[in-house]
């Protein structure tokens, strides 16, 4: 065995020297003299810009706000209504004095504006102090749930103490 015929076990591999023109193309994988090509180039990234512009909400829809209430006030209803009438967002509807919202009947809240001369029956309805007032004073008949609840109950109660 002479010293020229040693060889090693292992093959000795180069490292490729990139950037020297060759088979990798004209621009050596280093790319193009563009945009890209120039100092100091920076591209925005787009998908933040549109982020940026979204309104900036907490949480996301399961805190949705209420609908607010369609104000009614009490001079039309002495317009449109009769003595001892039934008022609630249904017949108020009929009368044209409020409309559906996404086909949903709104919350509806009477103000004191205005005088009252008929005494009515308002029942599912907000009122303020003064409309409140004014309907009491006309002898008119305000009706909540817990009202309607209660005369179920005492309605229930009577026809049992009967039998």
């Amino acid at each position: 065995m002479q010293l020229h015929e040693l060889q090693p076990k292992n093959s000795f591999k180069r490292k490729k020297r990139v950037g020297r023109g060759g088979k990798k193309g004209t621009y050596c994988g280093v790319g193009g003299k563009g945009q890209k090509g120039r100092a100091g180039f920076r591209i925005k990234p787009i998908v933040r810009e549109w982020l940026k512009k979204y309104p900036k909400l907490r949480g996301y829809n399961f805190n949705v706000l209420e609908a607010p209430f369609v104000v009614v006030d009490i001079a039309d209803l002495d317009k449109n209504f009769g003595t001892e009438k039934n008022v609630n967002p249904k017949t108020l509807l009929a009368k044209k004095l409020i409309s559906t919202r996404n086909g949903k009947l709104p919350k509806v809240k009477i103000m004191g504006k205005g005088d009252i001369t008929k005494s009515l029956i308002i029942s599912g309805c907000k009122l303020s102090k003064t409309a409140k007032e004014k309907i009491e004073k006309q002898g008119g008949e305000i009706k909540t749930k817990k009202k309607a609840e209660k005369e179920k109950i005492e309605k229930a109660d009577k026809k049992i103490k009967s039998k």
